[in-house]
């Protein structure tokens, strides 16, 4: 760092003084690294005797190239829209590659300099609206709801129009989606699963403009390129991952459950993983949150991700096909079924067995039709006054949302004897009612809603 500030000062005339320099990085018991400090560090030392110029208003990051140019670095988003949320940054300089990311966030001024000495042009001169960066607006098809705008797009990269047959499971999927439930399935090799579990992203509810930003800074804190589509986030790890890759690891970095946020966590052949990865799974799925503890420091990451997973009825995955015979014996077909237990399982809303029959092609339904039947859904949601969508409701708001008639009530009461349902299924299954009434656009929940809403329990 010190090496590159020192070459750009020097090809741009600076001239070091015989002192010795010191440079505070305050507060000194947080741990900092990173090139963005570099224009900050090189204005403090080329200006370091004007005493008159004042700049506390205003916020510089930028990578400084040994020739002075200023580059953007994969945090300064991260860090900005930090700050922002807090409320500790209004004005901001970058370069302008760093600008163009900026400008999505609001309620800041973002000005651009794109080398050294334009920076302390940038800092000596009064006229400072010239170096000001014109904000790009999100150009997608919008919702506005209770005075908040939300955004989606209608390019369908995976559309469901090519998944054959599996009405059931499209269905499935629908509710899934407008109502952010979690959803595992089970099937026989090739019968669709993970087929259907890759659209799932594109049918997703939309995404307010701080959804977005969120993505797009777990994007740049995973060193991905940063977007704004409002796509949700899809992240599908293998089963081979380690338990801190998945769940966050040492440094407090983020796992695969805090970049999936607001998004979609997918295992593909769930009895694969490791047992204590799927057990870990329970309080993020539960709380919507995760907490890294580690010797220097603890980190808490929001994890409100859909968990969607495939899984094979026994090992050689026979069992439910209607073409294969099955290998396994009644052993190895509970002791695979064991690797996933109850306290797990009772955290899933949507528990769908798919058969392999694809005789029924005649009900073909694409993404589009299913995303605008989840937007309806959305709408009614939020119309609501609800700050979740039903998947994530909290106890006090299901009794406020999820209000059942007569019938509905009597009949709830049996499933819960005869079922055995424990509270928190109850709740679920409350929970996916109300998506199903959403979908059906009834104010609230009849006998046919909680009827369909127990068929996806697992028994």
């Amino acid at each position: 760092m010190i090496d590159r500030v020192k070459s750009a000062l020097l090809v741009n005339n600076f001239k070091f003084p015989p002192l010795k320099i010191t440079v505070n990085l305050s507060p000194s018991e947080i741990s900092k690294k990173g090139t963005h400090f570099d224009l900050a560090i090189a204005l403090q030392i080329a200006l370091f005797d004007e005493q008159k110029l004042k700049f506390d208003d205003f916020y510089f990051f930028g990578e400084l190239a040994l020739d002075g140019s200023i580059k953007d670095t994969t945090l300064i988003f991260p860090m900005v829209l930090s700050l922002v949320k807090q409320g500790l940054l209004k004005k901001v300089v970058v370069c302008e590659n760093s600008a163009i990311k900026l400008s999505n966030i609001p309620n800041i001024e973002i000005y651009v300099v794109n080398n050294l000495n334009s920076a302390i042009e940038f800092v000596k001169t009064e006229n400072k609206e010239r170096f000001l960066y014109k904000k790009e607006i999100l150009e997608y098809k919008t919702i506005e709801l209770n005075g908040e705008k939300y955004f989606y797009d209608t390019n369908y990269t995976e559309d469901f129009r090519y998944v054959l047959g599996q009405d059931m499971a499209k269905y499935a999927a629908m509710i899934c989606t407008a109502g952010n439930h979690n959803l595992i399935m089970e099937g026989s090799p090739g019968c669709g699963k993970s087929m259907i579990a890759k659209r799932l992203q594109y049918i997703l509810a939309p995404m307010s403009l701080e959804e977005i930003l969120e993505k797009a800074k777990l994007q740049a804190l995973d060193f991905k390129d940063v977007d704004f589509y409002p796509i949700r986030a899809f992240r599908s790890p293998h089963h081979t991952a380690t338990k801190s890759s998945i769940l966050g690891g040492t440094n407090s970095k983020m796992g695969e459950v805090a970049l999936s946020n607001n998004g979609i966590l997918f295992f593909d052949e769930l009895p694969h993983f490791p047992s204590n990865i799927i057990e870990a799974l329970r309080e993020p799925l539960e709380d919507n949150k995760i907490l890294i503890s580690r010797v220097n420091s603890k980190v808490l990451y929001e994890t409100k991700f859909i968990f969607v997973s495939a899984l094979n009825p026994c090992p050689c995955g026979n069992r439910l096909s209607s073409v294969k015979e099955c290998r396994c014996n009644e052993l190895e077909i509970q002791r695979y079924k064991n690797r996933l237990s109850e306290p797990f399982l009772d955290r899933i809303d949507l528990y769908l067995v798919m058969n392999d029959s694809f005789n029924d092609n005649k009900n073909i339904v694409s993404s589009a039709e299913l995303h605008e039947s989840v937007i309806k859904a959305f709408i009614k949601q939020k119309s609501r006054g609800q700050k979740e969508l039903n998947g994530k409701l909290s106890d006090e708001d299901i009794k406020k949302y999820c209000i059942l008639d007569d019938e509905s009530k009597e009949i709830l009461e049996k499933a819960r004897i005869n079922y055995s349902l424990s509270f928190r299924s109850i709740n679920k299954v409350l929970k996916v009612a109300r998506t199903i009434a959403d979908l059906n656009n009834n104010d609230i929940i009849t006998k046919s809603d909680l009827l369909k809403s127990l068929n996806f329990r697992r028994r």
